[in-house]
């Protein structure tokens, strides 16, 4: 496994190696890059070798990720929306589901995950999307918000009410009556491809209906949400390395009254902080994956600590970094103001910071009553 994960991470920073800036500043990735990784296996590296994928258990899917996210958080978000789209068809598909749309995901197409609703972000269970089987065909009606990657996304895997609980669709943005509107300048993630999506009477083939129609809606989402949650958090592990690094680099460089800045005590404070905080959300995410991947029971409460802790730290250690880096960093695409943007969206997205406390403290409740 180890030598997969290296390739692919080596893939990655030889395609991706000092363009994010330019991708954020155009709030576009290249169409051939994405189909190239895609085709590699690399956008949901965890899918097993017999569908194309790479197999990586969630450790070395996470070094991936945090890989990733190292280099461009825009990037690493499109892996995990095909990440997470990819594990729902793995979790809940049929084998002719598998059979079907894995390959697809593992050979250069992508796909978003429409969750978020204009009224229902973190509240999920508010959703309206509907979903209804008519005969041999399925059909959508309702709106998305903020589906990430859905600007190159072939296929999306659509959540929605179904009956009296809820259940998950393949849907392809090229059927009729579905419209992607890109969402203009948003905050971070510039380039991720984020939009909102409208199905008026979308009609695919009744096949397209994933396992699991009729669960209650947060027992659905709850396994695609912690798989989400594990990518952000491991993706924020990037972000932190990447400022670090350019906080290290810089401070050994920039002289100031007279010794660099890395001697400068409050300076190093930053660099102290700085350097726990990846340590930290490195643990908190090595932590979870192994929870995962040995199957523990309370594996989505590690998720969730682990996706608080290091959007945390990672939006904390932005901040630190610009204020390192000050006028050197205060360009609108340089790394370290991307990391600033990028991270303030991990503290909401994927459950927000207070929706992760509320979780953290039913847990704290259940284990320490």
């Amino acid at each position: 496994m180890g030598e997969s994960v290296d390739r692919a991470a080596a893939l990655v920073t030889e395609l991706a190696a000092g363009q994010a800036e330019e991708w954020d500043e155009r709030a576009e990735l290249p169409r051939e890059l994405i189909r190239e990784l895609g085709a590699k296996g690399a956008l949901c590296a965890d899918v097993p070798e017999s569908f194309g994928g790479l197999g990586l258990d969630s450790q070395d899917n996470g070094r991936l990720i945090a890989a990733t996210g190292e280099t461009c958080s825009s990037l690493r978000s499109v892996m995990t929306s095909q990440g997470i789209a990819a594990w729902a068809v793995s979790r809940f598909g049929s084998a002719a589901q598998k059979a079907e749309f894995l390959p697809r995901l593992t050979s250069g197409e992508t796909a978003g995950v429409a969750f978020s609703e204009p009224a229902a972000g973190s509240d999920l269970a508010a959703m309206s999307t509907e979903i209804v089987q008519d005969g041999d065909t399925i059909v959508v009606t309702g709106s998305k918000s903020w589906v990430t990657g859905a600007h190159y996304a072939s296929l999306l895997v659509v959540f929605g009410r179904f009956g009296n609980g809820a259940a998950m669709v393949v849907v392809p943005t090229d059927a009729p009556g579905v419209s992607v509107e890109r969402i203009p300048s948003p905050l971070g993630c510039r380039a991720a491809g984020h939009a909102s999506v409208r199905m008026d009477r979308v009609r695919v083939p009744a096949h397209h209906l994933l396992g699991g129609a009729g669960m209650p809606i947060m027992m659905l989402v709850s396994s695609p949400l912690t798989h989400g949650r594990i990518s952000v958090a491991w993706g924020c592990v990037g972000i932190l390395r990447a400022c670090l690094r350019e906080v290290v680099r810089h401070s050994s460089q920039r002289v100031a009254f007279g010794s660099p800045l890395s001697q400068h005590q409050l300076v190093q404070r930053h660099i102290a902080e700085l350097y726990a905080g990846e340590r930290t959300a490195t643990y908190a995410c090595e932590h979870a994956s192994l929870e995962w991947d040995t199957k523990k029971p309370r594996y989505m409460a590690t998720a969730v600590l682990a996706k608080h802790v290091a959007a945390e730290q990672a939006a904390r250690g932005a901040a630190s970094a610009v204020q390192v880096l000050a006028s050197a960093g205060a360009r609108s695409s340089h790394v370290v103001a991307r990391a600033y943007r990028d991270a303030k969206l991990m503290e909401i997205i994927e459950g927000s910071s207070e929706i992760s406390q509320v979780l953290l403290a039913d847990e704290a409740m259940t284990v320490w009553a």
